[in-house]
């Protein structure tokens, strides 16, 4: 854990590194934000930054967005200021710690900057067995190319491995290949000189020289343009990197975990991807299984996030029902553990209850389910599993906590032409024959079947977009393309909610 602390923090700098340090942390400290950010940009690197409330946060955190600096930023202040806090989380921080600084407050941010999201949460024979693997290869310095579908964890496997490494007193820096553009990827991962292109305000150094000592993630890296491949090959290879813009090689001593999702070998033969780099990066290869070939793990990593989003909602401790977990091991897990928490996250939003219960489960990618999977997406005693109950398509009563409509709004909603029927039928044939839910969508299109549930699961929010689209899975943008579309083509769309019309 590496902590930088930004300003003077009145006068209480030495007290908050002391503890930060008892608690394992490597502490440096600058004055102001243009010294942040010149130690940023030299790969000094930080895990979390203590700013001074007192500093513009608002223009530190805009430049470190502007120079993809991604890093938590935590605002200091002295006492229980409530306007300064308000303003430092509004301008980005992530908390506010009131000084004179508490010890185990301060160490209850330091492991949860840790441990964000890096535990890894198993118990079946498939999963050990792949740690174990791990195991054996993290004390070495050979590169290990992690490999598995999307969702399985990769980027913790990695961690994982650094952890147990002997360099794991070192940095550890993790680059997304696939969320980076193309022409600013390069400079990512080797750094560039002042003036070296447009935008290139200061000398910044790359991710290799930010990982010296340390270890270098490669997400995705099958996402990489073959250009910057050779000269990856090259950084491999000489292990020495060229900043843009410099003429002057700088030794770097990383070593290298790369991720992908695609098979690798395939992508060679395809020409996609470059033989010898493939074969540089592949020294020892882990695989992970998919969820659903390691179902002993399902209870387990659903009851820690059933945790974690129940805390993180502020609302009491949750459980299962054995019936939810009938369901869960059930389900294909298409989307691996990524998915299994958004289906936990949605669970605790939906449940009314500590026990969280199978109307409360939504399994949103039953469309991609393998040939022969039978798990009814949506339970027929869901709140969203008949959108149109009642005469005329009446909304169904809000949870708690949902925006009542504006006045002069319609509060019903008539099915789209030609599917009331079926609405009826996908969410009472379960219940009244017996069988699963899901053969009463027989005879209906993928298409069909979507809009019902986008349709029903909006009016069920009352026209909160946001909400609806928390609970399908889906982004605010794919939410509002559909039913853009919905809405050309005739279908009758809920408006939006109260607080979300003013965007409209």
């Amino acid at each position: 854990m590496r902590l930088l602390i930004v300003g003077t923090l009145e006068g209480y700098i030495t007290a908050a590194g002391k503890i930060a340090m008892q608690r394992g942390a490597k502490v440096s400290h600058t004055d102001s934000i243009e010294g942040a950010l010149n130690a940023l940009r030299a790969a000094a690197g930080a895990d979390l930054v203590m700013i001074d409330v007192k500093l513009d946060i608002a223009t530190f955190i805009e430049s470190l967005k502007a120079e993809r600096i991604t890093i938590p930023v935590v605002a200091c202040g002295i006492g229980t200021d409530a306007a300064a806090a308000v303003k430092a989380i509004r301008a980005g921080a992530k908390e506010y710690i009131p000084l004179p600084p508490d010890a185990e407050l301060i160490a209850a941010v330091l492991e949860a900057v840790a441990e964000e999201s890096h535990a890894i949460v198993c118990q079946d024979p498939a999963m050990l067995a792949t740690l174990r693997l791990a195991d054996q290869v993290a004390p070495s310095d050979a590169s290990v190319l992690i490999t598995g579908e999307s969702g399985t964890g990769k980027e913790l496997m990695a961690r994982y491995i650094h952890r147990k490494s002997r360099r794991s007193d070192a940095p550890f820096v993790a680059v997304n290949c696939a969320a980076i553009p193309e022409n600013l990827l390069e400079s990512e991962l080797f750094g560039h000189e002042k003036g070296a292109f447009t935008g290139a305000v200061a000398r910044r150094l790359g991710r290799f020289e930010e990982a010296n000592g340390g270890t270098l993630l490669l997400d995705e890296l099958s996402e990489m343009h073959p250009r910057l491949q050779a000269k990856l090959l090259r950084a491999i290879q000489e292990k020495e990197i060229d900043r843009i813009g410099s003429s002057q090689p700088v030794k770097v001593n990383v070593r290298l975990v790369a991720t992908s999702n695609r098979n690798l070998e395939n992508e060679v033969r395809a020409g996609n991807f470059r033989e010898d780099l493939y074969f540089r990066l592949n020294v020892f290869s882990v695989a992970i299984p998919a969820l659903r070939e390691r179902p002993a793990d399902i209870p387990m990593i659903a009851d820690h996030f059933l945790k974690k989003y129940a805390q993180a909602n502020g609302l009491g401790e949750k459980r299962l029902s054995d019936d939810a977990l009938l369901m869960l091991r059930a389900h294909h897990w298409r989307g691996n553990v990524r998915e299994l928490e958004n289906t936990m996250h949605r669970a605790v939003l939906l449940s009314k209850s500590e026990t969280v219960g199978p109307e409360s489960i939504m399994l949103t990618s039953q469309m991609l389910a393998p040939e022969g999977s039978a798990q009814a997406s949506i339970p027929t005693n869901s709140p969203v599993a008949n959108p149109f109950a009642g005469p005329g398509g009446t909304v169904p009563q809000a949870p708690r906590g949902y925006g009542q409509p504006a006045p002069g709004y319609p509060t019903s909603y008539a099915p789209p032409p030609g599917h009331a029927a079926g609405a009826a039928a996908y969410g009472n044939a379960g219940a009244a024959s017996g069988t699963p839910a899901v053969q009463g969508l027989v005879g209906r299109t993928v298409a069909e079947v979507e809009r019902d549930l986008i349709i029903g699961t909006l009016s069920h929010c009352l026209g909160n977009r946001t909400h609806a689209a928390n609970i399908l899975g889906i982004s605010i943008r794919t939410l509002r393309n559909k039913l853009k579309q919905y809405s050309e083509e005739g279908v009758p769309v809920p408006p939006p909610g109260t607080e979300e019309r003013a965007a409209y």
